[in-house]
């Protein structure tokens, strides 16, 4: 791994450190096997326990920023969940994967996951959107050469995204924000 490429990811972990101080926050190395390492080199994902500034868990990225960036500018990507699971990291390498492998996500995007979020969820895509849990200062990551933003990947179901398509983003965001979902609930029922 580069220098450059290290102290990026090693200035999104203070960053999140930081924003989460009080927080445990575990760093979790993921090797996406032989065929995809060169697409996101030295991967983390970077596990925060709940704590004094969140009740939920917190997954975020560490690596897209440095595989990516273009003109100091980038993305990384944070999700929440009710729990700690194994199957929330490696979702979050599937996200750095897509996302560096020639996707290429940003705000309003969104991606399939190809099965359910978790079993028996009928969260399906994931929601490329502000981190409202969090706010902008988690959002704004300065990094040496730039800047990162870390976005929020929302699990939605399918039947939201086929409203997206027909009505908008924020037609959607309004109406998430309206029938007040629980964000990390896995099993919470389709807006849409």
């Amino acid at each position: 791994m580069s220098d450059a490429r290290l102290m990026a990811a090693e200035a999104v972990e203070s960053h999140v450190q930081a924003f989460f101080m009080g927080h445990t926050v575990e760093v979790v190395h993921c090797d996406l096997g032989s065929d995809r390492r060169e697409v996101v080199p030295d991967l983390r994902v970077l596990v925060v326990e709940p704590g004094p500034r969140s009740d939920s868990w917190a997954f975020v990225t560490a690596g897209c920023w440095a595989s990516l960036e273009k003109h100091g500018r980038g993305l990384e990507f944070v999700m929440t969940a009710h729990v700690r699971d194994q199957r929330f990291i490696e979702l979050m390498a599937m996200i750095a994967y897509y996302h560096c492998g020639g996707h290429q996500l940003d705000l309003e995007h969104s991606m399939p996951i190809g099965e359910p979020w978790v079993p028996g969820s009928t969260c399906d895509h994931l929601l490329i959107s502000l981190p409202y849990l969090h706010g902008p200062d988690l959002e704004h990551c300065p990094l040496p050469g730039g800047h990162a933003r870390i976005l929020w990947t929302l699990p939605v179901t399918t039947a939201e995204i086929e409203f997206r398509r027909r009505h908008g983003h924020e037609a959607l965001e309004q109406l998430l924000d309206e029938a007040e979902i629980i964000p990390t609930d896995p099993f919470r029922a389709s807006a849409a």
